[in-house]
């Protein structure tokens, strides 16, 4: 990996990470303020979709590897979290390597 990527990609993946937790957070809002629900019913949904959120995040942002970043990066583009913007400066090389539409499932 060049090293222009590996900075470019620790940017992606900072902002990926504030983006994904301002959905995670729009989530719970949503379920907290819904009236309809039972309070008790709000407490569980909360409590399973953070353990959720939790597990999901783990999987798509540990470790800080270049090793692990083209699977990082396939993952935050396959969940829309990828700052076009930013993805713009990377390599073509490294923008073809974690083409999501690659992944196998």
């Amino acid at each position: 990996m060049k090293e222009s990527d590996w900075k470019i990609f620790k940017q992606i993946k900072q902002r990926a990470i504030e983006k994904y937790c301002e959905h995670a957070l729009q989530e719970f809002s949503e379920i907290i303020n819904d009236d309809k629900e039972h309070v008790h019913n709000r407490f569980l949904l909360i409590h399973g979709l953070a353990k959720n959120r939790a597990k999901e995040m783990g999987l798509i942002f540990d470790y800080d590897s270049r090793s692990k970043a083209p699977i990082q990066l396939m993952l935050i583009r396959r969940e829309g979290l990828a700052d076009s913007q930013l993805l713009n400066n990377l390599s073509d090389d490294f923008l073809q390597e974690t083409n999501p539409k690659s992944l196998k499932y």
